[in-house]
């Protein structure tokens, strides 16, 4: 890229110990391990200089290493993706960082695309994306709901149905939030600098802490949905859409 531009690192967080579905992120799917489609998918947007693997594991390291992967190891006691990221950001240096979650093999370029388009606006401190929910998906506290201001700010994300549709006439909206973040480097910063938040521990939503601490987050719309794999059955869906994808049938 000419320095007139920002550098822009895409890193993907990619711990092994997963508690619900051990091994994830080297779970084969489609034939391919999930990290690799992820890595694929983020190496596909022209607009990062850098894709870099972030993990604890050796055997994931391992892994990136044969296949002549970009990766780093951090330190296993770090709490969150965030916090790997931010520890990446201590060695590699940009102006943005992009946090691809390592769980969602159903990224696409676009989606990074989109979180990175508001940044034009020298404002803008942290975006991330979302998608019109489906409706089996709105009652369900596995999928987080955002609601914005009309400039794209975030006003509260949540594992509730938000906003409540009072009268029931069904007039809501309702958006899905979509666990990819970028963060100029300053707000990165300034993330791994606070402690958790009030809002944060009662939902487990991490990026609470930014709006509680008065950080905005902006919001950009996607068409595309994606699917976070956290159990066996997340697991064979996706792999399902992945192999009927690559058949030319998506």
């Amino acid at each position: 890229m000419s320095s007139s531009y920002p550098r822009i690192v895409g890193v993907i967080p990619a711990r092994l110990a997963s508690t619900r579905l051990p091994g994830k992120v080297l779970r084969l799917m489609a034939g391919e391990p999930m990290l690799a489609w992820v890595y694929r998918a983020a190496q596909q947007c022209a607009a990062l200089d850098q894709v870099i693997v972030a993990t604890d594991s050796l055997e994931v390291h391992q892994e990136c290493s044969q296949r002549g992967w970009s990766c780093l190891m951090t330190s296993p006691d770090l709490p969150s993706g965030t916090d790997r990221l931010h520890a990446v950001s201590r060695l590699v240096d940009a102006d943005i960082y992009v946090n691809i979650q390592g769980d969602e093999p159903l990224l696409l370029p676009s989606h990074i695309q989109a979180i990175l388009a508001p940044f034009s606006a020298p404002h803008v401190q942290v975006t991330t994306p979302k998608v019109r929910c489906p409706a089996g998906e709105v009652a369900n506290p596995n999928t987080v709901k955002v609601v914005t201001a009309l400039d794209g700010r975030a006003l509260y994300f949540s594992r509730a149905s938000i906003p409540f549709d009072r009268d029931g006439s069904g007039s809501a909206t309702y958006w899905k939030h979509l666990g990819l973040y970028a963060y100029r480097k300053a707000a990165l910063e300034r993330f791994a600098s606070l402690h958790p938040s009030q809002l944060e521990i009662s939902e487990r939503l991490e990026q609470l802490r930014l709006l509680e601490n008065g950080i905005d987050i902006y919001v950009a719309e996607t068409e595309h949905n994606t699917i976070g794999v956290d159990t066996e059955d997340d697991l064979r869906r996706v792999e399902k859409i992945l192999l009927e994808r690559n058949t030319g049938r998506f």
